[in-house]
């Protein structure tokens, strides 16, 4: 067991993708269909998680490849199932349930999910935050009608949100919450965790040169573009303020990519704007960027960095991606002039980006 364990855990903490390989973000067409045949690409989608996921690779394999593909589709519905709020019968519905009056059992990947997450939170030092469901109700943003909250509220909210109230034993694989109120919610990571054990199971059946997407946000590949004389798969990211339009390109090689942003989830009240991605460190919506793109190893590092750098801001992802050599980032702000944007480019991939908008005003790079 301690075995297993360990090895869930480097999955999870991007170790095995380390060794084995060294907000709205992107066009894909509709499936199951082929793509272009200049592409010499398959593409084959099935909708989990209130998005579509998708699968890209060679067309024309005499391989088993297709049939891998639907495993791994089947496998993002079986963690939907297991992890989503929205089902009174999910393994986290139960916990929610339960966990304030004793320790719960949890099903063994899961728990190393919890694990891994409650890492990730420790290291954004709370902007990262599973248990912020609270917040987003009082707010208004779990059920879709925007509310500005009292003081009090909020206040209130914050009392039930902090890692520190979920308490992890190891030894047992039981999860608990320190006080009544609190909840676990993934969906600030929930995408990049199905795309890692979708790669992980294609992995496992030597299934090379794919692109997973899951929704607009979050994408990982592997080995390279069917039809591409360059290695690597070529990707774009969105304009924050114009949806239509491409900000960036960039070749992805061996890694996720994830862009979390408040464009389309916001509500205004009395002229000011209010985006659903809130701080649980102060218990109100974040500013200052437009989106938040992160590289990484893993989709779970990168949907939870992406996340992460959107509530910290420029300062403190910076800091973050100087000490992590493997994370890079591309980080939307305000420009100088209303509907200008401004670039900063951070970590050793800042030179990775292979098109920018003619609208961009200004780049920096870290």
């Amino acid at each position: 067991m301690a075995a297993e364990r360990s090895n869930r855990r480097g999955f999870l903490r991007g170790e095995s993708a380390v060794r084995e390989l060294a907000d709205r973000a992107f066009r894909f067409d509709e499936a199951p269909r082929p793509a272009p045949r200049r592409a010499l690409t398959v593409s084959v989608r099935r909708r989990a998680m209130a998005c579509e996921f998708e699968v890209q690779l060679a067309a024309a394999r005499n391989d088993n490849s297709m049939e891998h593909v639907f495993e791994s589709l089947n496998l993002v519905e079986a963690i939907e199932a297991q992890i989503s709020i929205y089902r009174e019968d999910s393994e986290v519905s139960r916990i929610n349930q339960a966990a304030a009056h004793a320790p719960v059992p949890v099903e063994p990947r899961l728990f190393c999910l919890l694990e891994r997450v409650s890492e990730l939170c420790a290291a954004t030092e709370g902007a990262l935050d599973i248990t912020s469901g609270p917040l987003s109700e009082a707010w208004g943003f779990s059920r879709r009608l925007g509310n500005v909250p009292s003081d009090e509220a909020i206040e209130l909210a914050r009392s039930r949100v902090g890692m520190n109230h979920v308490r992890l034993d190891a030894a047992r694989e039981t999860v608990s919450f320190g006080c009544a109120g609190v909840s676990i919610n993934f969906n600030s990571i929930g995408k990049g965790y199905a795309l890692d054990r979708m790669a992980e199971l294609l992995d496992e059946h030597a299934v090379g040169d794919y692109l997973l997407q899951g929704g607009r946000s979050s994408v990982l590949a592997r080995g390279d573009q069917p039809g591409s004389a360059e290695p690597g798969w070529r990707v774009g990211v969105r304009h924050p303020l114009r949806q239509q339009e491409p900000l960036a390109e960039l070749v992805l090689r061996e890694q996720a990519l994830s862009t979390s942003g408040a464009g389309t989830q916001f509500f205004v009240r009395r002229g000011k704007r209010y985006g659903h991605i809130l701080d649980p460190r102060t218990g109100r919506p974040a500013e200052g960027l437009y989106s938040a793109t992160v590289l990484a190893p893993t989709a779970i590092e990168a949907e939870a960095l992406s996340t992460a750098f959107y509530v910290m801001g420029p300062d403190r992802a910076s800091q973050c991606c100087a000490q992590r050599p493997e994370i890079s980032a591309l980080l939307v702000a305000p420009g100088p002039r209303e509907g200008d944007v401004r670039l900063i480019a951070l970590g050793p991939e800042g030179d990775s980006w292979l098109r920018l908008a003619a609208s961009t005003t200004d780049i920096t790079q870290s």
